[in-house]
């Protein structure tokens, strides 16, 4: 028998997105713990997306459902991924603005939700903080929150693709 990667089971390629959601979720603690890099409340939410899909992809293999239902899985991580993504493009949309541009920097997230309802909560940290433009990380001449989109999508891609192709292994002898 020959290994094939296209056509893993379900189950392990669900698998594998959880542990890649909970690597990214692991460096990014990283970051802030042994590299001092304080995450601002866009970064705050971008983990907590990948913590929604992680736990998404953790039950969806678990549960090991067919046809339908690994669509339902595909579904439910391709809208946090929406979600991530649309945090991810409002960063680096702060991150790109000229430093004359950048809105003024808040309370932080902490404070905020202390304080505020969650909605006026959300309101403010989507209407920009001054500490989101900060570009304090780059590999290969993208920030943390373009690295993050891409993961967003490569995880979306690889859920529906989990369900799509994953019937494969099943149907072959």
């Amino acid at each position: 028998m020959t290994f094939n990667p296209l056509v893993w089971p379900f189950r392990v390629q669900y698998l594998t997105g959880a542990i890649v959601c909970a690597g990214l979720l692991g460096y990014a603690l990283f970051e802030q713990y042994q590299m001092g890099v304080e995450p601002c409340p866009l970064c705050i939410f971008q983990r907590i997306t990948f913590m929604a899909m992680g736990i998404l992809f953790l039950i969806g293999a678990a549960h090991g459902p067919q046809n339908s239902g690994r669509r339902v899985y595909a579904v439910l991580v391709s809208i946090a991924a929406i979600a991530g993504i649309a945090v991810a493009a409002r960063h680096l949309y702060l991150q790109s603005l000229p430093p004359s541009e950048v809105p003024d920097c808040g309370p932080g997230l902490g404070y905020m939700l202390d304080a505020f309802p969650l909605a006026k909560t959300l309101k403010m940290v989507f209407t920009g903080s001054g500490e989101c433009a900060e570009v304090n990380w780059k590999f290969l001449g993208l920030a943390m929150p373009g690295w993050t989109l891409i993961c967003y999508v490569a995880l979306a891609v690889g859920a529906w693709w989990a369900a799509i192709r994953g019937r494969a292994i099943e149907r072959s002898p």
